[in-house]
This record gives structure tokens, sequence and C-alpha cells, in this order.
């Protein structure tokens, strides 16, 4: 069978992006910038014009000076229950640690979407361009489902501003839904899910609303979820159980009665008064931005400094 499946794409053209997705390089959106960079030859000549169509029987093709084969690739896939402080890249010119250092595989796979660096939870990687854009484009409608938990108390205007979502200059950034999970006594926990999952889609919604984010992690892609995965762990999965999962069949469609996660925390009703935030601060106070991303590490530092500074004081008394 695998003789007469190579035979058969043999004589295929493809998309030059596309074919640099599927021998697992990047992803498609990811392939189509190396070649606009110049970085991609075909039978050692620089291509930069996307749309270029590739023979598998005849041309060569490289990336970075190295040379890759689809008809040698087989296509594995990969569920990782990233940590935070790992970047969501193949690699990192700052030299902080990567989700590859997590999976010591020889084969070539790169990750489906992308985490933040203090994001956590289910990544996919995998080296099958195809799988990845069904799983990221909106078109094929796979939910994500995000667990975040931010500073203060969400009361239900704040919770009405989340849900109505932004006007970006990326277009609408609007959650299919959220809710509330769990109030602690300065914070609450939330639950978004998403279709689409454009770049940073959550923490731009909660920063327009005012609200800063302290943890966020995904716990679900369609009704694949990290449940029992320990973060740092990963494991394959096959292509069937996959698209099963994200409710897909092989040709693209949507798969009857596809299952959906479902999790097992319950709703709170905001409306009804707590008594663990009885006194917690409202979660759009400006008093939470500086444990936003962008100084978080700034902010933790001169916590450690006043610390310091204090029990400095009290060893001197």
């Amino acid at each position: 069978m695998r003789q007469i499946k190579d035979e058969a794409m043999k004589s295929q053209s493809i998309r030059l992006q596309k074919y640099i997705a599927d021998c697992g390089v990047t992803s498609r959106r990811k392939a189509e910038d190396l070649i606009v960079q110049g970085r991609v030859k075909v039978n050692d000549k620089v291509v930069k014009e996307l749309g270029t169509k590739v023979s598998l029987e005849g041309d060569v093709v490289m990336v970075d000076g190295e040379m890759i084969d689809l008809l040698s690739v087989d296509h594995i896939y990969i569920a990782l229950n990233k940590p935070r402080s790992y970047m969501t890249t193949l690699s990192d010119p700052e030299g902080r640690k990567t989700v590859m250092d997590l999976i010591p595989i020889k084969q070539r796979v790169f990750p489906v979407g992308r985490l933040d660096y203090l994001s956590e939870g289910l990544l996919l990687m995998t080296n099958d361009g195809d799988m990845a854009n069904m799983i990221m484009h909106p078109k094929f409608e796979v939910t994500k489902v995000y667990e975040v938990k931010v500073f203060g108390r969400v009361n239900e205007m704040l919770l009405n501003k989340l849900k109505a979502g932004i006007v970006s200059h990326d277009g609408i950034l609007k959650p299919k839904s959220v809710r509330v999970l769990e109030q602690l006594p300065q914070k609450t926990w939330l639950e978004f899910r998403l279709n689409e999952g454009k770049n940073r889609e959550i923490r731009r919604i909660c920063e327009a609303a005012g609200v800063t984010i302290d943890k966020l992690r995904r716990v679900a892609i369609g009704n694949l979820s990290i449940d029992g995965l320990q973060p740092g762990r990963w494991e394959y999965i096959t292509k069937a159980e996959l698209l099963k999962k994200i409710g897909i069949n092989k040709d693209g469609s949507k798969r009857a009665n596809a299952e959906v996660y479902v999790s097992q925390k319950r709703s709170v009703d905001v409306k009804k008064s707590s008594k663990k935030q009885k006194n917690a601060t409202i979660a759009d106070s400006k008093d939470f931005t500086k444990f936003r991303k962008e100084i978080y590490f700034e902010t933790l530092d001169n916590i450690k400094k006043t610390k310091a500074i204090s029990a400095q004081k009290k060893t001197q008394k």
C-alpha cells in the first residue's frame, strides 16, 4: 500500500508552502515566511514567489541549505502538556528553553499554533501540514478550551464585556463563550472557548476590558484534553484518534455527532454575592496592571527586592 501511495504522489505537483509544511519543517503559514525571506531553493534556485508548485518526483527542495523530501516522511502526532516558561518555537535566539527540549525524538515536528512563554497546557506537535491547517483554520471550527485565572473579582458587567469581545486591527476577536469557574479571595478562574484563536486573543480581550491575567492554561482542543497528562509530559496519538477528537473526517468535513469537551467544573453565578470575594477588588482595577505579561518579571524582581529590604531591616532591628 505504501508503494502504491508513493507512486501516486510522485505524479502530483503541490504548492511549495504546503510541501514544506508536509515535510514537517514548520506550519504552512510560517513556510510562506521562509519563502518570502529567500530561505527556500528549488533545484538550486531561490524561490520567493508564493504559490510556486513543485513536482514530488523531479524537483529538489532545500530549506536553509538542507534538502527535504516529502516521500520519506511518516506523519506523527504528539500531545504535549506545555509547562510555563517554555517557548513554543523550534529554537530561541535568546537561549530560552523551547518545547523541543521536552520532546527528544529524531523526527522533525512543529507546534500547531502557539502558547505564550507564560502560558501552559495542551500543545499539539506534528509534521502533517494538512492536519495542522485543519486544527488552526477557523472554517473547520475546532474549539479550543482555556482556563484563565485573572486578578480580582469578575462581576456581571465585566463578564459581559469579555463575552462581547473587541474589534482589532486583524478583525473581530470574540470568544465562543466565557464563564466563571471559581471565585478565590482575590482572583477568579474563567473558562474561555475559542473557535479561531488569533495571536494572544484571550490576553487582548482581557486587556481591552481592563482585566489582568495571572495564569492561562489550554485544557482541550476539540475533545482532546490534558486530563491525566502531567506538565512537561507528552504522548503519541494516532491520526484516526486525533481526527475523531477534533470532530473532523479524513476529507475535512465535520464529523456527525462530534464529541465536545465537557468540563467537570460547574459555572458560578456572578449575580449572587460571594463570601469568598466579599473584600475582593474589582478585576478591572489598574492596581493589577503591574502583573501583566510585558512587565511580569520586572514586577516579580521588584517584589523580591522589597521583601529582601524589609527582611534586612527586621534583622538590623
